[in-house]
């Protein structure tokens, strides 16, 4: 029987668990380091005690940027085999988490496999499961019956719950008072906002919230901070609705770390360029240092069906700027549930924007492969050109495709290539062109 509750409590009783040692050999730092940051609260390693299949990951702004899958069954895309099939390539894509995000039939069947198969942090929006598990409408749900879901899910054994804890009756006024273009576009905050209304009651999980951290504490989950007013497009970037309840969400992280609970907090959504990395700044700054956990950023409303690359370009700012966890945005986002190519692609560009932002931030040995990769390619190394790419199956793949008549070029320059021009004049051969 171990004499802690969560890494929290661990690491305040100046204990280093064999989670913290993975992280610190993964991350090239000391077990003291993991430990002096868990304790702060600046580093969450979301582990439930009964998900014992996890391989810990660290998540915090000063460590490798990491990246969250969503994943899940909806009412018109139901099948549980394909979302598994999902889960492992996103896996061995190199996913750091899978959210549960099914919205339809039986969920804690697929969820219970998930804990038991699945080595990356699992996380779930139990809001969304109320509604399903109990076979009830909205208005007709208590908040006992959220609660219990909660309960529910910890039990299960997922690593991290996004909870929306952050809109309370007084967003309800302010949604209405400040006419935002998209109103709120968070699934959960949606739910969540329209139980108040129906129902005339308080959020449950903010009203609740010190029993969720009772919950949280005795299975060593994760509160993700859901961000419901994060911004849904470009014009509500910022805008009094993201930023107070970002306030409340700083309140909020203090209360849980009382509790030894581990916080993540969760940010935009759509935002121009320009304001995202003062986003960033703000949100370490309310919340003292807190992971931040985001949404793209999205930096550009008009790009269906390349949603991965606006995302990526925010991401990358983000995480340069000190996001510590980018949630992927795939090609289909907007507009379908995701088939495994465009997870795949999703997983790719955010993928790029995490390693461009490790690079950017310094973080120990980031850039070690990036170099590996330009001496494989001085030497014209094809086989060690795939070992460092991000997707050396496409890379080899377009290279095969129009394959060049020798190895020392490509069928872009062929003999014109500078790489061989260059090594030939250096070692005093010579140049042959034509």
């Amino acid at each position: 029987m171990s004499n802690y509750t969560t890494q929290m409590d661990a690491a305040r009783k100046g204990i280093i668990t064999p989670e913290m040692e993975k992280v610190a050999r993964d991350e090239y730092r000391t077990p003291e380091e993991i430990r002096n940051l868990v304790a702060k609260g600046q580093v969450a390693i979301c582990a439930n005690k009964h998900h014992k299949s996890l391989v810990a990951k660290g998540v915090g702004s000063m460590l490798r940027t990491k990246i969250n899958v969503n994943l899940g069954v909806s009412r018109d895309c139901k099948d549980y085999n394909v979302e598994m099939e999902k889960v492992m390539a996103a896996v061995n894509m190199g996913a750091d988490a899978i959210m549960d995000l099914s919205s339809h039939g039986n969920t804690q069947p697929f969820r219970k496999k998930l804990v038991e198969e699945c080595p990356a942090m699992l996380g779930t929006v139990p809001v969304y499961d109320s509604v399903i598990h109990y076979q009830r409408d909205l208005s007709e749900l208590t908040a006992k019956d959220f609660i219990d879901v909660v309960r529910l899910h910890a039990e299960d054994g997922v690593d991290f719950v996004t909870l929306h804890c952050g809109i309370t009756r007084k967003t309800i006024d302010q949604i209405k008072k400040h006419k935002r273009k998209m109103n709120i576009v968070s699934r959960g905050g949606s739910l969540v906002f329209a139980w108040m209304s129906m129902t005339g009651e308080e959020n449950p999980f903010y009203e609740y919230y010190d029993e969720i951290l009772d919950i949280c504490r005795e299975h060593d989950v994760t509160i993700s901070l859901g961000d419901a007013c994060r911004p849904g497009c470009l014009a509500d970037a910022s805008d009094v609705c993201q930023i107070e309840e970002l306030v409340r969400l700083g309140e909020l992280t203090k209360r849980a770390w009382e509790k030894d609970v581990q916080v993540m907090v969760e940010g935009p959504g759509h935002m121009p360029m320009d304001q995202i990395e003062a986003n960033m700044k703000m949100q370490q700054t309310i919340c003292m240092g807190a992971p931040f956990y985001v949404l793209g950023p999205l930096v550009t409303d008009i790009a269906p069906g390349y949603d991965h690359i606006t995302s990526a370009i925010g991401g990358a700012i983000a995480g340069a700027a000190g996001a510590a966890f980018l949630c992927y945005v795939t090609p289909a986002e907007h507009l379908a549930l995701p088939n495994v190519e465009d997870v795949k692609q999703g997983i790719i560009a955010s993928k790029i924007a995490a390693h461009a932002a490790d690079i950017a931030k310094k973080i120990p040995h980031a850039m070690d492969i990036d170099n590996e990769m330009a001496e494989a390619r001085k030497e014209f190394d094809w086989d060690k050109q795939w070992e460092c790419a991000i997707d050396p199956e496409t890379a080899k793949s377009i290279r095969a495709d129009r394959a060049p008549e020798f190895d020392d070029t490509c069928s872009m320059c062929g003999k014109f290539c500078a790489v061989r021009s260059m090594n030939k004049a250096l070692a005093g051969e010579h140049i042959d062109i034509l």
